[in-house]
């Protein structure tokens, strides 16, 4: 018998993934079941499709790991949750959630002009559970999400959640422990994407910076979910053409509508993405349009 699972993976080769994931078995209960890459499998005591398995090499690159996992283990992951420590030049403090793909060539692993399906409602659900969290604390540390970006490639939707910005933060238990409760708090309610309320909105997000400080502002104060997120820099690049948008819609699960945060976009780009959306009957919606949390 082949059992539906969630994936959780970390990486041996990031001392961030390690911790997330000593954090998330410290917490609660597991059973070892095989292993891979001869590192132990761990299955969750009570939440029997939770299975943790731990990788050698680096997480971007290690691609159709769902394939592999059902090759080697004999489950079929239905969603994949990558923990891992976030790089910035900046090196603020960071908790971060983020979908998966490329707009472009594939520089960070996967595939070029490749999407991968995202898990809008479970990965703002995280993002939150993740701020929730933090406060019980005394960490100072930026909650948000990150735009589309890097790889591997799978074929199931995918997020990742991520420790950030450097060393200092990566060896830390604390921020790691934040993250291993929000998962285990997430997991103890939902497990798929299709187990979320049908009344949440799910959009795509068109314009800002990498960190999209609009869309995480919107997901902290309304009931909506965020899919992928198409930031101004790829857009200004040449990149976003009609192409790659259609891929990011049809890796984007139940989408509704699209928010376009026109601060940060040029009035022509504004006006061709929402006209270019609405030609796909796929609304253009404001904050005023969605319901306070």
């Amino acid at each position: 018998m082949v059992y539906m699972t969630v994936l959780i993976i970390s990486s041996s080769e990031d001392p961030a993934s390690t911790n997330i994931k000593n954090s998330l078995l410290e917490q609660t209960t597991w059973d070892e079941h095989g292993t891979f890459y001869e590192t132990p499998v761990f299955r969750h005591g009570s939440m029997n499709d939770l299975v943790l398995v731990t990788i050698p090499d680096k997480k971007i690159r290690h691609e159709n790991i769902d394939q592999e996992v059902h090759e080697h283990l004999h489950v079929e992951p239905k969603i994949a949750l990558f923990l891992s420590r976030h790089r910035s030049k900046m090196g603020e403090p960071t908790l971060t959630v983020h979908p998966i793909g490329n707009f472009d060539n594939a520089e960070f692993g996967g595939k070029p002009k490749t999407i991968v399906p995202a898990a809008p409602r479970m990965m703002t659900h995280l993002l939150r559970l993740i701020n929730k969290h933090l406060k019980a604390t005394d960490l100072h540390y930026q909650v948000c999400y990150e735009v589309t970006h890097h790889g591997p490639f799978l074929k199931i939707p995918t997020l990742f959640v991520e420790v950030g910005s450097t060393e200092i933060q990566w060896v830390q238990k604390e921020p790691a422990a934040v993250i291993a409760s929000a998962l285990l708090d997430l997991l103890s309610m939902y497990h798929y994407e299709e187990d979320y309320p049908k009344d949440i909105p799910v959009l795509l997000g068109i314009g800002g910076g990498h960190y999209a400080p609009r869309f995480t502002d919107v997901a902290f104060q309304k009931n909506v979910a965020f899919g992928h997120m198409i930031p101004t820099y790829k857009i200004d690049g040449g990149t976003i053409d009609d192409d790659i948008l259609e891929k990011t819609i049809l890796a984007t699960p139940n989408l509704t509508g699209v928010y376009l945060h026109k601060k940060d976009l040029k009035k022509s780009q504004v006006t061709h993405f929402r006209t270019w959306f609405e030609n796909k009957g796929i609304p253009p919606l404001s904050s005023k349009e969605l319901l306070d949390l």
